[in-house]
């Protein structure tokens, strides 16, 4: 296993950083930085980070080496055992012909990660794809007692088919009648997205078979998460004859079944200008300490004539009953300001009128922009009241230049989705920032804010709302792919 220790005081003098970054040297550090050499995929390159922390230990996975049709050349990591203060980098082993020992996959993609208390298990889980990137793409873990030493991978489905998307939890509530379960989402491509679900009680080494919905929901990019009482909610995204929904179902059985869909809202949002890949505009969620939940995504509906995006955010205590749709007030309604792939965390040691919320997001300053004048940044926003009021939009990456960044057959490619997550007071966020490639090779790598991101005070009021009159139980359309 490749490690490299990444020392956070002394970052900057480490690593000659380039003109994207010099304005930040005090506030971002670089968590890794793509080592491969094989003229198949595109270096340097790291693309689309998770992340979960608990106690004071924070996992980060990503892609490296990202391939222009699907998929990169291994899985990445990056692992702070002392609250973000130090990180250690490596790569998964025994998943690609690219690493040593190698293993059986061309391709590596969508990494997601997770921690299991009761067994004590770290949990990547990503998807192992053949040479042509077509079916089959399995689905697969990775597991780690201590975040850095890795053993893998452990099947979670392998039946052939072209899976997609996954995103694991494991229910850590020591009261919980199903303490100890891990769920793993993902949708199945060759069934036209049929969202699936499996379940492990032994720490990820082993899953259950794969289950479809009450109503077979179509959707993707879903993200399950655990109540204290072992309710699993999984916010996802739907294929809504009318263009796209949020969408939401939940198991109360310990995964033994998963329950009707709830639709969430519409989606209604504008594409990001330049070319870019935006993830389709994928929900991020999150739960707080009594098990409230919070989606997020970028949608348009608050701006005249849908020509950008807002991030706007719904809540539930129950997964059927949802708030109504409101604009998260990073930037004023008519600023012309473009936001997408958000990354959302909830301090779970918070909740109600308290809850501590910190947002990452990508955006445009200037929506009306082409792929040689749109100027991409990294943004943020935090709330100490449970989203009833934000903080302006704080700029902690950019701009950066579309053509810096990996391409591939759906667009240049920051990440589908990124993540943040809460370790102590601080929130730390996981997303790439590129600098103008050199000779030929891109300098695109995964980072963090040193410190993390500290909830403090009031901010803005999230005034501006949309209720939906289908909120509830969903029988329409959504269930029928496209």
């Amino acid at each position: 296993m490749r490690i490299v220790r990444v020392l956070v005081p002394a970052f900057a003098a480490l690593i000659g950083l380039s003109s994207i970054l010099t304005a930040y040297a005090g506030s971002l550090i670089q968590l890794s930085s793509d080592p491969f050499t094989n003229s198949t995929s595109q270096h340097r390159t790291e693309v689309e980070p998770d992340t979960f922390a608990f106690g004071s230990t924070i996992v980060s996975a990503f892609q490296v080496g990202r391939f222009f049709n699907g998929g990169a050349s291994d899985i990445g990591f990056a692992t702070s055992t002392n609250g973000g203060k130090t990180f250690t980098s490596g790569f998964l082993t025994g998943i690609t012909n690219n690493t040593t020992p190698a293993g059986a996959y061309f391709r590596a993609s969508d990494p997601s990660v997770a921690f299991d208390a009761m067994h004590g298990f770290w949990i990547i889980s990503y998807l192992g794809i053949n040479a042509q990137g077509t079916a089959p793409v399995d689905l697969l873990v990775s597991t780690s007692k201590d975040g850095l030493a890795w053993k893998g991978p452990f099947p979670v489905n392998t039946d052939g088919h072209f899976n997609d998307k996954n995103w694991t939890v494991c229910d850590n509530t020591a009261t919980s009648p199903f303490y100890g379960n891990c769920y793993t989402e993902f949708d199945d491509n060759t069934l036209s997205d049929l969202e699936q679900m499996s379940t492990s009680s032994d720490g990820g080494l082993t899953w259950g078979p794969s289950l479809a919905t009450g109503q077979h929901l179509h959707g993707i990019g879903g993200q399950p998460l655990v109540q204290p009482d072992g309710t699993v909610i999984v916010p996802v995204a739907g294929f809504a004859s009318r263009g796209g929904d949020v969408n939401a179902f939940s198991s109360t059985n310990g995964g033994a079944s998963w329950g009707q869909t709830t639709r969430i809202a519409d989606v209604i949002a504008h594409r990001p200008a330049g070319g870019l890949r935006n993830g389709l505009g994928l929900p991020s969620a999150e739960i707080d300490g009594a098990g409230k939940v919070y989606v997020t995504w970028p949608d348009c509906r608050f701006e005249p004539g849908c020509t950008a995006n807002d991030l706007v955010f719904s809540t539930s205590s129950n997964g059927t009953n949802w708030s109504p749709v409101t604009r998260i007030p990073v930037d004023s309604i008519g600023s012309g300001v473009d936001h997408f792939i958000p990354g959302l965390a909830v301090d779970r040691s918070t909740s109600g009128g308290t809850a501590h919320l910190a947002l990452a997001f990508y955006f445009y300053p200037n929506a009306n922009c082409t792929t040689a004048t749109c100027e991409l940044d990294v943004g943020s926003s935090t709330s100490s009241d449970g989203g009833a009021t934000w903080t302006s939009n704080i700029q902690l990456a950019g701009p950066m230049s579309l053509t810096w960044l990996a391409n591939t057959s759906q667009g240049f490619m920051v990440g589908d989705y990124i993540s943040t997550s809460f370790s102590g007071g601080p929130a730390f966020a996981a997303f790439a920032v590129a600098s103008s490639p050199s000779k030929g090779v891109f300098d695109e790598a995964i980072h963090t804010v040193r410190g993390g991101l500290s909830v403090t005070g009031q901010g803005n009021a999230a005034h501006d709302q949309r209720t939906i009159p289908s909120n509830g139980t969903d029988t329409s359309s959504n269930q029928t792919w496209r």
